[in-house]
């Protein structure tokens, strides 16, 4: 069935069991060699300039690869752009297909939404579950690299993003993604070790500077937590295909993505917390309530184009691990 674009995580056990490769086309615009060249397109399309980087880098991702003829679009629970995306996907004769997280996580709402996409892709539920099980395995491992990066010092605060980020879509090609997993595994007990004394975790949508996690590390500082990235390898283990993405937290409110936030806080010992905002996203203003209900010191980085960390910003970096230190 070919390429199915995602603008952010759905159940992709749908997909992959109706024998199509799912693309996060976040993954795709941000590892572009030239990322920026998407947002100026999207730019000189007609998008606003006050428009979400992601979501600009999205539209020209995909009408740069053609091969992507339909997109599943997450209309609640995700970004409040999606909506015009979608149009706008759909003037370019790209065809969309819906998705919406019940805001209050009801089980036979979110159900009902995953009914629909097995309905269009033509899946019942014992396949559905079939790959579930061939998925979670992965994901478990993915899960062990996230458990190592907290409790052992030879995991990058990059590589644990990059491995989780990567379960979104599993790349395309869970076997192949799994193979690279085993083999960062495997190569772990030669790996360098790190010596940092300030530990953080990282909160908020994926970053679009790529360079962040080095920067920390060159200060002393490594992050040993990854909160929305975590969510993507599905941490929370069950057999209920609806269960698992109803405990998914990145797509409901802010207070369950809190509680998760405090437990890991406290189970990784975390110093302090970077939370990161993108540029016009509607979650800047949910900083106000994470500020206020963490008992842990929390630097609010804003990010906007894709690129490297500004002077202003690793000044307020310096600044935060000094203090923390």
């Amino acid at each position: 069935m070919g390429k199915i674009g995602l603008t952010t995580t759905v159940p992709i056990e749908v997909i992959y069991a109706a024998g199509a490769v799912p693309v996060d086309l976040n993954n795709i615009f941000i590892t572009n060699p030239r990322p920026q060249e998407l947002v100026d397109e999207a730019e000189l399309a007609g998008y606003p300039r006050n428009i979400c980087g992601w979501i600009k880098g999205i539209y020209s991702t995909v009408l740069r690869n053609r091969e992507i003829d339909r997109v599943v679009a997450v209309t609640q629970g995700d970004c409040s752009n999606t909506h015009a995306l979608m149009e706008t996907l759909q003037l370019q004769g790209i065809a969309t297909i819906p998705f919406a997280y019940p805001y209050d996580r009801d089980p036979d709402l979110l159900k009902l939404q995953i009914e629909k996409l097995m309905a269009y892709f033509g899946v019942n539920w014992g396949q559905v579950l079939e790959t579930k099980q061939r998925l979670d395995r992965i994901r478990r491992k993915v899960r062990e690299i996230d458990g190592r990066t907290w409790e052992g010092n030879k995991i990058s605060g990059f590589d644990n993003h990059l491995f989780q980020v990567c379960c979104s879509d599993l790349e395309g090609d869970p076997e192949a993604f799994e193979e690279r997993v085993d083999r960062f595994l495997a190569g772990l007990p030669a790996a360098k070790e790190f010596h940092e004394d300030v530990r953080l975790g990282y909160i908020g949508v994926p970053p679009i500077v790529d360079d962040l996690y080095d920067y920390l590390e060159s200060q002393g500082a490594r992050v040993v937590f990854n909160e929305v990235q975590r969510q993507f390898s599905m941490p929370f283990d069950t057999g209920d295909l609806v269960e698992q993405y109803r405990l998914y937290t990145y797509p409901y409110d802010i207070f369950a993505r809190l509680e998760d936030i405090r437990q890991e806080v406290e189970k990784r010992n975390l110093d302090g917390i970077v939370h990161y905002t993108q540029s016009f996203c509607f979650r800047q203003i949910e900083d106000l309530i994470i500020r206020e209900k963490l008992d842990v010191p929390v630097l609010t980085l804003e990010g906007d184009k894709p690129g490297k960390l500004d002077a202003r910003s690793k000044m307020r970096l310096d600044a935060f691990v000094d203090m923390l230190r």
